[in-house]
Order: structure tokens, then sequence, then C-alpha cells
């Protein structure tokens, strides 16, 4: 079995109670292997000849009452490879607990606070351990996502995996967060083959960020931006009418067309307003009028 030589934090944000395990390795798609989080349960990583049992066994006795010590201590009692493992859980109340054990490959450990567990195996050495705990703590002024990849940057930036760079992930689970808000699975990225993969995940979680933030800033569009975005729509056919800069709800319904074609639907609450960030997206795709 190859092991999962990597770095990762699990953490929690205490304002929202929102849970999170960002990851990085020298291991194709490490994402699939590593992060388990439930919200209002806990969060898991595993690695280093990962048992990918610890994701659903910790969390369930989490879910139960128990601790991330209480977890740690059914994994030492009923796996005989326990040695090569491994990792880190938080509590949905903050509790934090890292576990290395004697048999992971050098240089090897973790450091765990209120509220985070940071951990890596066959790393370039302790400071990329370092590095995760240090910028966790001190970007509070960044969001929880965010604060979770800058801290993997900063690690792999650090030194990272020894052998190299090849996967990153990010998982971070909040109540009703998720699509349509069915399921807790607020951010689920990977990347799972990368030559830098850290500023990739950055990069996505950007995307997810335009795609999916609710709208909260929208501002009147001018008649100079209602009059582009009636040329952009004529130019595929979605709007007939005349291209004079005055909103109706046929230019309305040809807005929602263009913002449908890039999944920014989600951004738009009607009428002639737009975020500035949504409309400058619209402008990347479609050009000048």
């Amino acid at each position: 079995m190859q092991p999962v030589s990597t770095f990762s934090l699990v953490a929690r944000d205490p304002e929202t109670g929102d849970l999170g395990v960002a990851v990085a390795s020298k291991f194709l798609a490490v994402g699939a292997v590593v992060p388990a989080a439930r919200a209002g349960v806990g969060a898991v990583a595993t690695q280093s000849y990962a048992n990918t049992s610890y994701g659903p066994r910790g969390l369930a006795v989490l879910e139960l009452g128990g601790s991330p010590e209480d977890a740690h201590r059914i994994f030492a009692a009923t796996d005989p490879g326990h040695a090569q493992r491994q990792y880190g859980i938080v509590s949905a109340g903050g509790a934090a607990f890292t576990f290395t054990g004697d048999a992971c490959h050098p240089w090897a450990g973790g450091r765990a606070g209120e509220n985070y567990a940071a951990q890596g195996n066959l790393l370039t050495g302790p400071e990329v351990v370092e590095a995760l705990e240090a910028t966790f703590l001190e970007r509070t002024d960044l969001p929880f996502p965010e604060r979770l990849t800058a801290a993997l940057l900063a690690a792999d930036r650090a030194g990272g995996d020894q052998r190299g760079r090849q996967s990153a992930a990010l998982l971070v689970v909040g109540e009703g967060k998720g699509y349509g808000g069915f399921n807790d699975r607020w951010i689920d990225l990977r990347v799972d083959d990368h030559p830098d993969p850290v500023p990739e995940l950055e990069r996505l979680l950007g995307i997810h960020r335009l795609l999916f933030n609710p709208a909260r800033n929208a501002r009147p569009l001018s008649d100079e931006e209602i009059r582009w975005i009636q040329a952009a729509a004529a130019r595929l056919e979605l709007y007939a009418g005349p291209i004079d800069g005055t909103w109706s709800e046929a230019v309305e319904a040809a807005l929602k067309a263009l913002l449908g074609r890039e999944n920014l639907e989600e951004r738009y609450t009607g009428g002639p307003r737009l975020e500035e960030e949504v409309f400058a997206a619209l402008r990347e795709a479609y050009g000048e009028a």
C-alpha cells in the first residue's frame, strides 16, 4: 500500500461552527482519501498508510458524544497497523487531537490546539507543520475557507512533502450550506494531479465564491451597461429588442440567459442590479459590445 505522505489541517470556525479539512500531497487525488467531515459533528483527516475507516468511525464516535481522544483510543485498540497511521480530529465544539504513529516516515509530527489539528509526514521538516499552525492562527482576517488554503500554501512553500507536489483538496461543511441547501457539503474542491496544486486549489475556491456566494452588494446598472447586456445577448440570439439602454422584461430575460450560460444565476436577485464582480465576469466572458 502506498503511503499517503502528506500534510493536512483539520479545523473549526469558531464564528460559524463550520468544519473543514485542507490537505496537500505528492499523491494522486489525495482528496479522495484523507478528508471527512460532518456539520455539527466534526472533521477528520487520515493519512500515512491511511486507514480510510477512520473518517466515518471517528465521526460516529463524535456524533455519539465522544471526544477526539475517545476516537483515538478506539483506533489504537482496534487497528493492528496503528503505528503507521497519522490523523487529526476536531469536534464540533472545537476539541482537537493529532496523532503520529512511531512507524510514520520522517519527518512526521503534528500540533493541535483549540479548533485545529495540523499534521504531516514525509515532510521536509517540522517547519511545514509550524507554518500550517501559525498561518491558521494568524490569518483571522480571512474567511474560513480562505484561511485554510492560506495555511496550506504557507506549509507548501515552507517545504511541504519532501517528494514534491501533486494534489490538494479542500472540504468545508456547514449546516444547510450544501448546494440548494439540501446537505452540509458547502465546499468540496479537489486538484487531483497538478504541478503546483495548492495555488490551483485557491483558484478553484475563487471560482466557487464567484458562482455560489449569495448576492449581497448588487448595485444599479447604468444605461451603458444595460446597452452592453442587450448587445451581448443579441449577438447570441438571446434578445431581439432595441439596443437602447432601456430596462424591460425582455432585457431581464436576456440577462438571466447570459448569467445561466456562465452558471451565475444564483448571484442574481432580479431587476436592473448586479454585483460588480458578476458584471465583470460577464464582460470577461462576452467581451466588448
